[in-house]
């Protein structure tokens, strides 16, 4: 992706935010042209300030790709709806259905809607976007991640039973990401 039509690829992670053995850093140590929403320093569930810095990353960056996991998705799917700039398309990987109850240890319900992440876009997204989701998610359920694909108009790509695509389940380098990242970088046809 040399060409001077090559988008950035912006990485947009969870609440986790930047970690070394994540597939999300292991992708970008591969790419040329890839920029991090950078963390928070206060407040991880302040929704709108990470809202913010992701508008401040993409607007530095315009044409971009978004390559988002787990809340990452849903911190994109909420900019989505109000932030209109050039995105080629973006991966929404294993997002997570904050609208059913969580797994012991996790942040609740009651606290997510509070910092405005319930409920869940739903809209179609004005751009095309690639939703890869687990079998096996213990933070969200195929079918639920199957209807959410539908609603935001991205095409739903089975992983398998991969857990929550993460450390934890297994995966640091996940080499499907880059053939996804390529598919959504690819320029578009003018007819």
């Amino acid at each position: 992706m040399n060409s001077i039509d090559a988008p950035t690829v912006v990485i947009v992670p969870g609440l986790r935010d930047h970690v070394p053995d994540h597939w999300q850093s292991l992708l970008a140590d591969t790419l040329d042209n890839v920029r991090t929403v950078p963390p928070l320093e206060r407040n991880k569930l302040d929704l709108a300030a990470r809202i913010a810095m992701l508008e401040t990353v993409v607007a530095e960056s315009s044409p971009v790709v978004l390559v988002a996991h787990s809340a990452g998705v849903i911190i994109t799917a909420h900019w989505a709806q109000h932030h209109p700039r050039q995105v080629r398309g973006a991966l929404l990987a294993t997002p997570p259905d904050l609208e059913a109850p969580t797994p012991d240890g996790q942040i609740t319900m009651e606290e997510l809607r509070r910092h405005g992440w319930i409920p869940t876009p739903r809209a179609p997204l004005p751009f095309p976007s690639i939703v890869a989701a687990s079998t096996n998610d213990p933070l969200a359920r195929f079918d639920r991640v199957s209807a959410l694909a539908n609603s935001w108009g991205s095409r739903l790509v089975d992983l398998g039973a991969v857990g929550h695509l993460n450390p934890a389940s297994g995966y640091g380098r996940w080499p499907r990401s880059e053939e996804l990242v390529r598919e959504l970088c690819a320029p578009t046809r003018q007819s």
